[in-house]
């Protein structure tokens, strides 16, 4: 026979404390609860990007796989990657007033690296 270890059911004990809050303050505590939970991640993802990510936003913003593996790749080697490629770009159309499309195919041919890099307070 195969005997399994069985939790005792210590759910009335450990919850002494919350047998006193109204249904708002149990919402309440869930989601401070929650919050210190989720914090530690999303701090991460504010803090944190891979290319797949960078590339996925390229995708959404309406470049191809090769155009957004391209200039994920030029933003790696301009130094840019903490900055998110898909902002990169954004600053570049911004630059020039053109298009985001535009933008990215300007980046791909090397064309606005220097001002772009300058207005992320590098050298030009």
């Amino acid at each position: 026979m195969n005997q399994q270890n069985v939790r005792s059911d210590d759910f009335e004990l450990r919850s002494v404390h919350l047998h006193d809050l109204s249904d708002e303050q149990l919402k309440a505590r869930f989601w401070e609860l929650t919050e210190q939970t989720v914090k530690p991640l999303v701090d991460l993802a504010r803090t944190h990007t891979t290319p797949s990510i960078e590339r996925s936003v390229l995708l959404r913003m309406g470049f191809s796989s090769i155009e957004a593996k391209t200039i994920v790749e030029k933003v790696i080697d301009h130094q840019l990657m903490g900055k998110g490629a898909g902002n990169v770009v954004f600053i570049r159309a911004k630059l020039d007033n053109i298009n985001i499309r535009t933008a990215g195919l300007k980046l791909i041919a090397e064309d606005g690296w220097d001002r772009v890099i300058a207005h992320f307070g590098g050298k030009s």
